[in-house]
């Protein structure tokens, strides 16, 4: 009888373990440093210390969707920071939204947003950025490519 239940709860931990593998795959640090010269087009008036990090985990997870926990923080902007977004696009070139990280934003500010697969695929070969917007560069005002590592 003790070994039918200890064999029970080895199968069911077993279980429990794949399971808990299906839902999460990998893990990446996410980071990017913003700065004007990299905004795309060129942001006009912006202080010289406009500067901005960008830090967060992007987990895996079975439904084709990433889970994104970040950090925002900048400083020294031409004004308040009227929202800040993830896009996909490669240095020097502007592309779409992917994901709205806050509007309008604070420095620190933190949250959590979700991706797909293939988004994040994207994003992990170089295709994606952070910026900061304000009332002066509405298109953007610091901008940063995304790093991706293994987490």
């Amino acid at each position: 009888m003790l070994r039918t239940i200890g064999a029970a709860v080895v199968v069911a931990l077993a279980l429990a373990g794949l399971a808990l593998g299906a839902v999460q795959k990998d893990s990446y640090k996410v980071s990017a440093s913003l700065k004007a010269r990299s905004e795309v087009p060129k942001p006009k008036g912006v202080p010289a210390g406009a500067t901005g990090t960008f830090a967060g985990t992007a987990v895996e997870l079975a439904n084709d969707k990433a889970r994104l926990t970040w950090k925002l923080s900048f400083s020294h902007l031409s004004g308040a920071a009227i929202a800040a977004h993830i896009h996909l696009g490669k240095p020097g070139k502007a592309g779409p939204v992917v994901l709205a990280l806050c509007g309008p934003c604070k420095s620190g500010q933190k949250g959590t947003g979700m991706l797909t697969h293939a988004q994040l695929s994207k994003l992990e070969a170089g295709a994606g950025y952070v910026n900061v917007h304000t009332v002066k560069n509405a298109g953007g005002e610091i901008r940063g490519q995304l790093r991706l590592s293994d987490g």
